[in-house]
């Protein structure tokens, strides 16, 4: 059996935590391919690495002096050495990281460094075998993944390893330049090496035991999700639900790999078990809530609509050539409600309904703002009748005006529009009527 592990900042964040790191990775000889985060917070009012490394380098583009801010990274990683007793000397890596800086090599190199070293480090912490991600990891000339180039490179490499450290965010370009993923990134390297190695599990260590039903900043300890698909992840993480970078899905995702979300803090809890299809009987009827706030809506109103032909088309080719992106379409018989983000709408307004008016004289063009937008979502309801039913109850029952509801032909989701005043009373009083009262 093979499994690939990825652990977080917060899971590496200090000596303490690299020792957990250890007994975890000991407690499984399937775990042989290790990728990790740079360090993270150790206190809530602490500064991580990769956040230390940006402004040190921002200082070294100034032409500022930044020794000093150098040294303080230097510092996290020289106390982690020292606490664990590693016979490691990270002298070469700081001077080249100096030199780097003072040549302006890139914000990419200089974020990469906190996985680089971190990777050095629990490399000999664990006596595994080391791997840079530049020399696997490959990005085309337009910084877009060379998935092809990299399962190549690496399945070869890795088939002649049995125990190894890549450090995570991190590849290079076609001239050697060092490119980064997005912040999160780690996440994605891991679900990389995973396709690679065909391996049987990704776990994803971080310091939650898995993905929460509702945001725990809105519903009070709300129940953890045991098992999640790929799909209803999917869609909960577009809805702003974060513990996984989005993008990790879609390797392992192509070959049937599940990802299990684990705390590294408490190893014995069994987490969330992300998989491609299950059998398994969803324990509530929703799997979980998700919302985000901040949106406006343009409703476009006009008899007759409907036998208009290329009518939408038009309607959307407005936003279109305005660089405004479109996030929720409901529609009905003469009108369409269009769902944007008000900060991008808000500068382009007056054009839109301009280019609206033009494009299909529409009766009504009408606009508001200060909506949010919710998802529940669930397998459990394609199987459930009265779902909606249900929904609109509770939030008739906790006095929130319902501007929008839509449900997918998937049945996998119900989309509701609230005030976003009335935001979080609606996640709460949906969260209570399909969890707390079948608890």
């Amino acid at each position: 059996m093979k499994k690939v592990v990825k652990f977080g900042g917060s899971s590496l964040a200090s000596a303490e935590q690299f020792r957990k790191v250890r007994r975890i990775i000991r407690q499984d000889d399937s775990r042989r391919y290790v990728v990790p985060s740079a360090p993270g917070k150790r206190t809530p009012d602490d500064t991580k690495v990769t956040d230390l490394l940006y402004n040190c380098y921002g200082m070294a583009a100034r032409e500022d002096e930044f020794e000093d801010s150098l040294k303080v990274i230097r510092q996290r990683y020289d106390e982690i050495i020292e606490e664990l007793k590693l016979n490691l000397n990270l002298d070469e890596e700081f001077k080249s990281i100096r030199e780097n800086f003072s040549k302006k090599t890139g914000r990419d190199y200089a974020a990469s460094r906190g996985e680089y070293l971190n990777g050095i480090i629990l490399a000999n912490y664990l006596g595994y075998g080391f791997i840079d991600a530049a020399d696997i990891i490959f990005f085309d000339e337009e910084g877009n993944f060379d998935g092809e180039k990299t399962y190549a490179v690496l399945s070869e490499r890795l088939a002649h390893v049995d125990k190894v450290v890549i450090p995570g965010f991190y590849g290079s370009m076609p001239d050697g330049k060092i490119k980064t993923f997005s912040r999160g990134g780690s996440d994605i390297t891991g679900s990389i090496v995973a396709k690679a190695v065909l391996a049987d599990l990704y776990e994803n260590w971080t310091d939650v035991s898995g993905f929460l039903i509702a945001d725990p900043n809105v519903v009070e300890h709300p129940k953890a999700i045991d098992v999640i698909t790929y799909r209803e992840l999917r869609e909960l993480s577009y809805m702003g639900a974060t513990v996984l970078h989005e993008d990790a899905i879609f390797p392992v995702r192509s070959e049937g790999i599940p990802i299990n979300i684990r705390n590294t803090n408490a190893p014995e809890d069994k987490g969330t078990l992300i998989v491609e299809g299950t059998c398994r009987k969803p324990r509530f009827v929703i799997t979980g809530i998700a919302g985000k706030k901040d949106f406006a809506s343009i409703t476009v109103e006009k008899a007759m609509m409907n036998s208009e032909v290329g009518f939408c088309k038009k309607v959307l080719e407005v936003f279109e050539k305005n660089g405004i992106s479109i996030e929720h379409m409901p529609s009905g018989i003469d009108t369409m409600t269009i769902f944007v983000h008000q900060d991008e709408f808000e500068e382009k307004e007056q054009k839109v309904i301009a280019g609206i008016h033009r494009a299909v004289e529409p009766d009504l063009v009408e606009l508001e703002s200060d909506l949010a937008l919710i998802a529940v979502v669930g397998r459990g309801m394609k199987a459930t009748r009265g779902t909606s039913g249900r929904i609109f109850s509770a939030l008739a029952h906790a006095n929130v005006n319902v501007k929008m509801i839509d449900q997918g032909s998937s049945e996998l989701n119900i989309i509701i529009g609230v005030r976003n005043h009335d935001f979080e009373a609606a996640i709460k009083a949906i969260y209570d009527i399909f969890v707390t009262t079948q608890l």
